[in-house]
């Protein structure tokens, strides 16, 4: 199979991860994003009354953009180009590690790669870097907090490529158990002594209600669940059907010539 066919796979495989994505971000995240608003809009009235100024509500709209369209059209647009994006990422990196990566067929190393994928992009950022919902953080550490976190983000997929190609080569000698084991433990050790050695933020209020910020942190690593899951599922269900397709086109090939 060709990068091609990786691509438009994993393109088609994002489109639909990502419109599952906005459903998931819009029932799970949207109330607890309303619950933050809620408590900054209380925050600012509260100051507003002190000072004597008029309040600012995220109900006016900002720039032509109310807040419900920035619940609906505008997450379904953020949601649906993230996994169109994401899903051509994960086709392109699958096709590149086809046969490299021991003896898995090409549905199996397209899983690998996606869930790889996630676990070193997703899931580790978010449990150093939890995300926070409006009224928590200072704008001015902003840049600051966002270095740290691609940084972190960089470092740990490039520890995860390291340890899949320590993992292939463990495989050829027949290892498995040292080709599945030590990979993952040695990228574990390593991300975490990264973690540990980067800053840590804490820009919560104390007052914020906790059931909100957890809340709101759960439905994100949910919506990305979904995101990944869905591309891992999609993707390698295409890339099977296509393997198949190439075997088949093969083997009248070959009938042919005999």
């Amino acid at each position: 199979m060709s990068p091609r066919t990786f691509l438009i796979n994993g393109l088609i495989a994002g489109l639909i991860a990502g419109i599952l994505a906005f459903g998931a971000a819009y029932f799970f995240g949207e109330p607890h994003i309303d619950g933050a608003i809620a408590v900054e809009e209380a925050a600012a009235s509260d100051h507003s009354h002190a000072e004597g100024t008029p309040a600012h509500s995220h109900d006016e709209e900002e720039g032509g953009i109310s807040r419900s369209q920035q619940s609906t059209a505008g997450l379904a647009t953020a949601t649906i180009a993230i996994g169109v994006a994401l899903g051509g990422i994960v086709g392109i990196a699958a096709a590149f590690a086809l046969g490299r990566v021991g003896r898995l067929r090409p549905a199996a190393s397209t899983a690998l790669v996606a869930v790889v994928g996630f676990v070193s992009f997703a899931l580790v950022s978010w449990a150093k870097y939890p995300p926070n919902p409006p009224a928590v953080g200072s704008g001015e550490t902003i840049g600051s907090r966002t270095a740290a976190y691609f940084g972190f983000q960089a470092v740990s997929v490039l520890l995860a490529v390291g340890a899949v190609i320590l993992a292939a080569r463990l495989a050829r000698r027949n290892d498995a158990w040292l080709a599945s084991v030590v990979p993952a433990l040695g990228w574990l050790v390593l991300v975490t002594v990264v973690g540990l050695a980067l800053p840590t933020v804490d820009e919560v209020p104390g007052d914020f209600p906790a059931d909100t910020l957890w809340g709101f942190r759960f439905s994100s690593l949910i919506t990305q669940t979904v995101l990944w899951g869905t591309i891992t599922v999609v993707l390698s269900g295409l890339v099977q059907r296509a393997a198949r397709a190439a075997q088949v086109r093969q083997a009248l090939i070959e009938s042919v010539r005999t």
